[in-house]
């Protein structure tokens, strides 16, 4: 198979290239500066112009900057502009495809016609998001029998793909998020043949990756990121162009995202596409003699092929179904040689059926650049699957997750600090990572750990929000600890208060489902006000109804915590039911936690009570977006209170009134002049 080739790697800082960018920086913040004079809505924000400068600085003298700003800093400005003048490739990374629509629709526009400087961006996203023309041209040709409700979906598709520039599925308006075909049609990289492809130079993704080399700033998420230099260590497949600079926003995501995509997972569907895309390939490529001519080569290797796809199928299902019946039928269960034992007969028999298809492939004399993308993807299942089986190397955590109808068997680094270092911190010449909650109680060394920064540059911007005039913290005075009978009735009554004060618009945020279908159950009883729960619709259906309905309260999970931003009344209340500590039961948690064990650490000091303050902070900051936001924040816990480590959880939270009974809550509410 012929690899895309990789472009060239980033041209060294040449400090002369864009002389004084920190003077600059500095210029087009002030008060004279192009952005006071051009954008109606700023405002000066020493913060702000500090935070610019820094990373103008860090630009100008390469390495690594960790930059914490406060929420209404207006950080997305603050690295926007000195990306923008620094005269060089700088590549943006969000955690959010909220946050990218906003830097690509929303602010790039505006600081294009504040600076009044020509500069270009390009929006990527994951590669599953674009149509491959090749194999919907493939799909459409041998899509006899397509599932129930789906036919005029592919008719809107191919009049669609004649029209489009960008190939990017979300242009087309009520197209199902699990639209049952378009894992078969999508420009994933495992099915991707490169620049053998017959419609490589029409490529959708070829386009936007040459778009991008040629772009002034390159706008990404942290999955692209971490899927783009994990296939990079295979040199096939990359998409993200090399770049000078790197800003990494919403950096506290990035561990699990790398976690998520340097691990190896093998699962029903990657076994069901396997099939299907080769079963249409042998009916495309190798076509059987027509009736009456001779038997010939094509006919024997095209059923010797299809022979070998019966067999992956039959031992797939036979595994999965070892699986289903040995394997414990929790979301997500560790696993250990000891425990994969009843399934791994039928998984090693699996894999070597995999090596046998791709032998088979292989007898072909004369291969399509489709058989060999299915003969490489039997192969790399075959590896893994052995390597998920075997479950012997320390480095990694394995573990089964069940989602929906599908079994994926995974393999995922225990510390991803080291990948991260090598993998995306050297490949720039300056990386700066930011967040809102970055530091821990003033400090940076949590980050360093976890994402394995050595020497960094660091500037910690406090919140431009008064918080002692705009919220009040409520601790209730009389709750049971989280592990006591009476925690989930003592909390719906606190819950059922706190609204009764704060006349509903209230964001509930539970650190577990179960959690919350025990609170819901008892709450639904007592509250006049309408409850939107999370699970009964999609993320962004929630949002819509929450801003549109009166007095609304969302009861919500892990998912609400960050990314979500309601301004104004609307929202006057968030409620965190217990400190949000990542379960120890969790597979990848556990693994951690043992290695910090190992290496002689305090996990709960080094990890646990770290990665809880930073959850903690990122829910109370769903509040308070604005100067004119005015509400409260409430956490159930009472350990912040009774235990030792609480303080370090208090010290952490914004300078706000604590208060320990709703008529204070109801006489702050009266004096804020909140409705």
């Amino acid at each position: 198979m012929r690899e895309v080739p990789p472009l060239p790697e980033p041209e060294p800082v040449d400090p002369t290239a864009a002389p004084g960018l920190s003077r600059k920086v500095d210029e087009t913040f002030g008060p004279d500066g192009a952005l006071a004079g051009s954008l109606p809505s700023f405002e000066a924000r020493d913060g702000q112009r500090e935070m610019a400068i820094s990373i103008a600085e860090a630009f100008e003298e390469g390495g690594v900057l960790l930059a914490e700003a406060g929420t209404g800093t207006g950080k997305t400005l603050a690295y926007l502009v000195p990306a923008i003048l620094s005269q060089h490739r700088v590549l943006v990374s969000t955690g959010t495809k909220q946050l990218q629509d906003q830097i690509y629709y929303k602010d790039l526009p505006a600081l294009r016609e504040a600076l009044r400087i020509a500069f270009t961006a390009t929006y990527m996203k994951g590669r599953s998001n674009y149509l491959c023309l090749h194999r919907f041209d493939e799909y459409k040709s041998g899509a006899t029998l397509l599932p129930t409700g789906s036919e005029a979906f592919l008719d809107t598709i191919a009049e669609w793909a004649r029209e489009t520039d960008t190939g990017d599925r979300s242009e087309i308006e009520d197209l199902p998020d699990d639209l049952p075909f378009w894992g078969d049609i999508s420009a994933t990289s495992d099915n991707c043949i490169g620049s053998d492809c017959p419609q490589h130079q029409e490529c959708f993704i070829t386009r936007m990756r040459q778009r991008a080399a040629e772009s002034d700033l390159v706008i990404v998420n942290h999955h692209l990121l971490c899927a783009d230099a994990a296939v990079r260590q295979s040199a096939y497949g990359e998409v993200i162009p090399s770049c000078v600079h790197a800003v990494i926003d919403e950096a506290h995501q990035l561990e699990d995202v790398a976690t998520q995509y340097f691990g190896v997972s093998v699962s029903t569907r990657r076994l069901e596409r396997v099939v299907g895309d080769g079963r249409r390939s042998v009916e495309q490529d190798l076509a059987p003699e027509p009736p009456g001519a001779p038997r010939g080569t094509d006919t024997d290797n095209q059923q010797t092929i299809q022979a070998a796809l019966d067999r992956v199928e039959q031992r797939s299902t036979r595994f999965f179904a070892a699986v289903t019946q040995h394997l414990p039928t929790a979301d997500r269960t560790r696993l250990n040689p000891t425990l994969l034992a009843p399934v791994s007969e039928a998984g090693l028999t699996l894999a070597s059926t995999l090596r046998g298809l791709e032998a088979a492939i292989q007898l072909a004399p004369e291969l399509t650049e489709d058989l060999r993308a299915i003969a490489k993807r039997s192969a790399e299942l075959a590896d893994q699957l052995d390597f998920v089986l075997a479950a012997s190397d320390d480095d990694y955590v394995y573990f089964l997750e069940r989602r929906g109808r599908g079994l994926f068997l995974r393999a995922s680094p225990v510390d991803v600090s080291t990948i991260i270092r090598e993998l995306l911190l050297e490949r720039m010449e300056t990386t700066v990572l930011t967040s809102a909650t970055l530091a821990v109680n003033g400090s940076f060394d949590y980050q360093r750990s976890r994402l394995g920064i050595r020497d960094a540059m660091e500037v910690c911007l406090p919140s431009e929000f008064d918080f002692a005039s705009q919220t009040v913290l409520y601790l209730p005075s009389e709750m049971p600890e989280p592990r006591e009978a009476g925690f989930t009735t003592a909390a719906t009554n606190e819950i059922h208060r706190l609204l009764e004060t704060t006349a509903g618009r209230a964001f509930v945020l539970f650190t577990s489902y179960a959690n919350l279908r025990e609170v819901h159950q008892q709450l639904a009883i007592l509250t006049r006000f309408p409850l939107l729960v999370q699970g009964t619709a999609p993320r962004s259906v929630l949002l819509r109804d929450f801003r549109t309905t009166p007095h609304a309260v969302l009861l919500a999970t892990s998912s609400f915590w960050q990314g979500v931003d309601v301004a104004g009344d609307t929202l006057s209340c968030v409620i965190i039911d217990k400190l949000p500590f990542a379960a120890p039961s969790d597979p990848i948690t556990a693994a951690r936690l043992e290695a910090i064990t190992r290496h002689g650490g305090s996990p709960f000091d080094e990890y646990q009570v770290p990665l809880a303050i930073l959850t903690l902070l990122q829910g109370l900051g769903r509040l308070i977006r604005h100067r004119q936001d005015r509400g409260v924040l409430s956490i159930l816990d009472p350990r912040v209170n009774t235990k030792d480590y609480g303080r370090r959880f208090l010290d952490a939270l914004p300078p706000s009134p604590v208060v320990q009974n709703v008529e204070a809550v109801s006489r702050f509410l009266d004096e804020a002049g909140v409705d």
